[in-house]
């Protein structure tokens, strides 16, 4: 048996849905008095407590990049419209205003404390011609005309930047090849060398202006997005077969609706630790050819392969064309990853009511009775962990508030408190089981990236 993960590359943000939030008298749309909707009226929110915490969610829902300030005291003018909003109290991690705790039309504020925010505006760059605003070619502005980025060097640390300075989360992955499409305009930039800590491309060392590309080259990014609508738009490529763990065996790989293996000739640490990211199966213990894991039959589909160590998903790595190769299965390639969780241990957390079994409301099996978690101190290392567990990608939202419908078991956890490089939620910190101070208002939710498998979403687990 075996066992296959795959994180879904995208994701979210429905460029369709409106926004419940807005900024109004700034210099631009990503600067102003903070409005909000609320029973199809806006109105204004108080700053008592806000902090650039907040204006962070606002700026990310928005689409508007990093937040520079959060100014008080009506900058921006007053309002006249009611004040929805007091005491708003974000983490920062939240995907929209609405989210974060705060009483709606309860405040002791008058509009001469109407709070503003102002973004990092305006933005230098975008993505186009992807299926949202956090997925598509690299543009960055530029006398005043957008033109694209060559991809020669663009790996996963400069689409990093990319993806955090639109506010769309973490880099999944850094497309070449011009995925998204040609563009029409000039290629500004070429050989592209960020660390991942800048906090925009303008900041990272490139050639500007001086390229040696075309636009069949133009760079793309893939970034994991905020909101929680999954949608599986690249299918799965990579499995590992014939391990005693899920996180073991011989890498196999999807090509023309068939599997296939991949020839150990030049294969190396590296190019299993992009195997074991891609499987979110830590780092690589080794990477071994001589079909250590036995035989596979069928095409041998990749053969010098030859990645980095960044690349977020094999896919992305240098290698001979499909197909093509001097190899047979006598030498098929190996992965042992540092995960070592067994395929055949039973999950102890589900996620129940969402829109697949990757996104829902958090329960455990304790005592042979599922339950649920309560949301008092849910946070996104928390999700993460229950993703991870499941086999589900990244967690992309940690929803509280009873998001995915009330439970009717046993409140089993609260106060649960994850690092986020945990196994399983059972390896958190935790209360005591059944010890709470929450109702089923409270249940936790979680939205992972997903994993998919043939055209439908896949529990992760080998017969």
């Amino acid at each position: 048996s075996f066992v296959v993960l795959y994180p879904c590359l995208l994701v979210t943000l429905t460029i369709s849905e409106p926004s419940k939030v807005r900024l109004v008298n700034g210099t631009s749309r990503c600067s102003g008095r903070v409005e909000v909707l609320h029973n199809q009226q806006w109105g204004t929110v108080c700053d008592d407590g806000w902090e650039l915490t907040n204006a962070q969610v606002v700026c990310r829902e928005l689409g508007c990049g990093i937040a520079l300030a959060a100014p008080q005291g009506a900058k921006f003018g007053q309002g006249n419209d009611p004040i929805w909003l007091d005491d708003v109290k974000c983490k920062g991690t939240e995907a929209a205003l609405h989210d974060c705790p705060s009483a709606w039309g309860t405040n002791n504020c008058h509009h001469g404390e109407d709070a503003g925010v102002e973004c990092a505006e305006p933005p230098e760059i975008r993505l186009s011609n992807g299926p949202n605003h956090c997925a598509g070619r690299v543009e960055i502005l530029h006398e005043k005309l957008w033109g694209t980025i060559c991809d020669d060097d663009w790996d996963i640390d400069d689409a990093k930047v990319v993806c955090q300075y639109l506010g769309c989360g973490n880099a999944l992955s850094a497309p070449h090849g011009s995925r998204y499409g040609p563009g029409g305009n000039p290629i500004w930039l070429d050989g592209v060398n960020c660390t991942g800590s800048e906090t925009a491309i303008s900041k990272c060392p490139a050639k500007h202006g001086e390229h040696d590309c075309n636009h069949s080259e133009d760079a793309g990014v893939v970034c994991a997005g905020y909101t929680t609508l999954l949608t599986s738009f690249v299918p799965p490529e990579l499995r590992l077969v014939d391990g005693s763990t899920r996180c073991a065996g011989r890498v196999e790989v999807y090509h023309n609706k068939e599997w296939g293996t991949v020839c150990g000739a030049d294969w190396d640490l590296n190019d299993a630790n992009v195997v074991c990211r891609e499987l979110e199966c830590g780092t690589a213990l080794k990477a071994t050819g001589g079909a250590q894991f036995g035989q596979g039959s069928g095409t041998i589909w990749l053969d010098r392969v030859n990645c980095t160590g960044k690349e977020a998903f094999l896919n992305e790595c240098l290698k001979r064309p499909w197909g093509e190769h001097s190899c047979d299965h006598s030498n098929d390639a190996s992965v042992e990853c540092s995960v070592t969780l067994t395929i055949s241990e039973p999950n102890k957390v589900r996620l129940v009511n969402g829109t697949s079994r990757c996104s829902g409301r958090v329960e455990v099996l304790h005592n042979q009775q599922w339950g649920t978690v309560c949301d008092d101190g849910w946070e996104l290392t928390n999700a993460q962990v229950v993703c991870r567990e499941l086999g589900c990608g990244i967690a992309l939202a940690a929803p509280q508030g009873a998001k995915f419908g009330q439970g009717n078991d046993p409140i089993w956890l609260d106060d649960v408190k994850c690092k986020g490089t945990e196994a399983a939620l059972h390896d958190c910190r935790l209360k005591s089981w059944g010890e709470h101070n929450c109702n089923h208002g409270e249940d936790a939710g979680a939205v992972c990236s997903g994993v998919y498998l043939g055209g439908v979403i896949y529990n992760g687990f080998g017969d």
